[in-house]
C-alpha cells in the first residue's frame, strides 16, 4: 500500500467513526510512524509502506478509533508553538489553556524599569505537563518559576519537558500550594474544573479523571486554591486561573472573601488581583 492510499483509507475510516479531524490525525500517525514530517507525505504520495511500519501504523490507527487522544499516541502536543511530551499521567494540553499566558501578559509590567530588584515569583500549580509555567518561564526568562503538582508522574513529564527546552525552572511534589515554600507574585492554574456531569468528548475517558474533575461543579479545588493565597499570595499579586467561562461568575464572587478582585478575562482565562 502506498502512502497516500494509506492516509486515504484511514481518513475515511476514521470519519466512519466520527472522528472530525480524521484527515489530519491519519497524517499525524503516519508521519509519526515514518519518523518524517507531514509535509514528507505530501511528497511521497506513491511511496510504498514496509511491512513493518503498515503494521505499527494499524495499531496506532485501532487506537485511535477506540478513541485514545492522537497526544497520547504520538507522545507529543504543540503548546504555544512549542512541542512538549504529554502521557497518560497528564492532561493533554488545549489551546484554551493560551488564555493564561495571554493574561499573563496583563499581569506583569509592561516597562521593565517597573520590575522589582529581585526576580517576580511565579508558581504553576497542578503543573502537569508544565505547559503554564515553562512557557511563561521561556517567554520571561526574569520569572522565578516553580512547578507544583501532586502527581509525581506528572511532575516527571514537566521535568522532561523543562530539561528538553532549556527552560531553568524548580519543580516541587505538592497537593496544590500546600509544600509550596515560598510567597509568590504570580499563581497561574489549570486545575481540574469539569462537572462529571458535563457532556464531554470520549477522549476525555483516557485523560486522568484527577486533573479533570472537581466537585461542587467542577470548582472545589479552584475554591481551596484561592483560599490559600491568604497566605501565600503577596499583597499586589495576580492570581490566574483557568475554568470554563459559566463559572467566572462564581469563582470571582468567592474570591472577593480573599481580598481578590477581577482585573481581567481572556476566554478561559481569569485574572484576579490581591488588594495590599
Amino acid at each position: 500500500m502506498t502512502v497516500q492510499e494509506w492516509i486515504h483509507r484511514a481518513t475515511e475510516t476514521l470519519k466512519g467513526a466520527g472522528i472530525a479531524s480524521a484527515r489530519l490525525d491519519a497524517e499525524l500517525l503516519l508521519a509519526h510512524t515514518l519518523r518524517k514530517p507531514r509535509t514528507w507525505l505530501h511528497a511521497h504520495g506513491d511511496d510504498i509502506l514496509s511491512d513493518r511500519h503498515y503494521e505499527i501504523v494499524e495499531a496506532r490507527l485501532d487506537l485511535r478509533l477506540d478513541r485514545v487522544p492522537i497526544a497520547y499516541i504520538i507522545g507529543h502536543k504543540e503548546f504555544y508553538g512549542r512541542r512538549f511530551k504529554v502521557t497518560t499521567a497528564t492532561l493533554i494540553p488545549r489551546p484554551e489553556s493560551e488564555d493564561l499566558i495571554s493574561l499573563l501578559e496583563v499581569a506583569l509590567p509592561s516597562n521593565t524599569s517597573l520590575l522589582p530588584t529581585a526576580p517576580l515569583r511565579l508558581v504553576d500549580v497542578g503543573t502537569g505537563s508544565g505547559i503554564l509555567g515553562i512557557t511563561a518561564k521561556l517567554e520571561h526568562p526574569e520569572l522565578e518559576v516553580t512547578l507544583l503538582d501532586i502527581s509525581r508522574h506528572a511532575l516527571q513529564v514537566a521535568e522532561d519537558n523543562a530539561r528538553a527546552l532549556d527552560a531553568d525552572v524548580t519543580c516541587i511534589q505538592s497537593d496544590l500550594l500546600g509544600q509550596y515554600p515560598y510567597i509568590a507574585d504570580i499563581i497561574i492554574a489549570n486545575l481540574p474544573y469539569v462537572d462529571a456531569e458535563w457532556e464531554r468528548s470520549p477522549e476525555t475517558n483516557h485523560e486522568p479523571a484527577t486533573a479533570l474533575f472537581a466537585a461542587d461543579n467542577g470548582k472545589a479545588l479552584i475554591y481551596i486554591l484561592i483560599e490559600q493565597t491568604a497566605s501565600v499570595l503577596k499583597p499586589g499579586g495576580y492570581i490566574i486561573l483557568e475554568a470554563d467561562p459559566v463559572q467566572h461568575d462564581d469563582i470571582t464572587r468567592r474570591a472577593a472573601k480573599y481580598r481578590l478582585v477581577e482585573a481581567g478575562r481572556d476566554g478561559y482565562g481569569l485574572l484576579l488581583q490581591k488588594l495590599a
